[in-house]
């Protein structure tokens, strides 16, 4: 019995309309590319935010200490706000996970939503926003982050840079012990794309003044359609979603 031949480009046991995964090195540099913008989001939102209102809007390690600072000192109006803002904060990771899994492990619905919310606040907000009318910018950060799990097998979070810099510290100690693996130095993206975010959004604040909030929706925009553009069968792997 001989074998049928097959034509030169096509491969067994690929179904139509798959999309073909990109190789290693070129995933890898979406992969991380993708993480810096994500967290540069983040930081520009969470500069303009603090500016703005005085209240992180990504940085939930300082709202928890700024939390724990009210309560000692008995003041009940920050106590109920920076606790609102860290419920709502974990209440946009759990939507955006629940996003991200109902479409299929797809980013780009995720970053719609995420485009979706940050316009409605720019257009709303007036020239002396209230901290309470950010919450929905809140909401919007807790939901970025259920946009990448890991990158390449090596665990991310876009807006955990105390954690990211642990990581960093104990992956170079353990080079410096003799471990020749160079995966901590995925942890420093996240941080890279924080601070220059951050230093963006206090440029386009004293730019822009009132008008800098819509550069956040501008940007989810624009993340957006890149991910749009990205294969899928390209980001699956690369980033990790729908993973515990």
């Amino acid at each position: 019995m001989t074998s049928r031949s097959r034509r030169p480009g096509t491969s067994q046991g690929r179904k139509p309309g798959v999309d073909r995964p990109a190789p290693a090195g070129r995933q890898k540099a979406v992969g991380f590319g993708f993480v810096v913008l994500l967290s540069f989001l983040a930081g520009m939102t969470d500069a303009i935010g603090f500016l703005r209102a005085g209240d992180f809007l990504s940085f939930m390690s300082g709202n928890t200490t700024r939390l724990a600072i009210a309560i000692g000192e008995g003041h009940g109006g920050d106590v109920a706000r920076l606790a609102a803002i860290l419920l709502v904060f974990v209440a946009g990771n759990a939507t955006g996970v629940v996003l991200v899994r109902a479409t299929g492990e797809r980013q780009w619905p995720l970053l719609m939503a995420v485009t979706t919310v940050t316009s409605l606040v720019a257009g709303l907000a007036g020239a002396a926003p209230s901290p309470w009318s950010f919450l929905p910018l809140v909401f919007a950060m807790g939901m970025l982050n259920a946009a990448v799990d890991t990158v390449a097998g090596n665990p991310v979070g876009l807006t955990y840079v105390t954690g990211a810099l642990s990581r960093f510290g104990k992956g170079l100690g353990r080079f410096l012990c003799g471990e020749r693996r160079g995966g901590f130095l995925v942890q420093m993206l996240p941080w890279i794309g924080m601070l220059t975010g951050a230093v963006t959004g206090v440029f386009l604040l004293q730019a822009w003044q009132e008008a800098a909030i819509w550069a956040i929706g501008a940007t989810a925009l624009l993340l957006t359609l890149v991910s749009v553009l990205v294969p899928h069968g390209w980001m699956l792997p690369c980033f990790g979603l729908g993973r515990p």
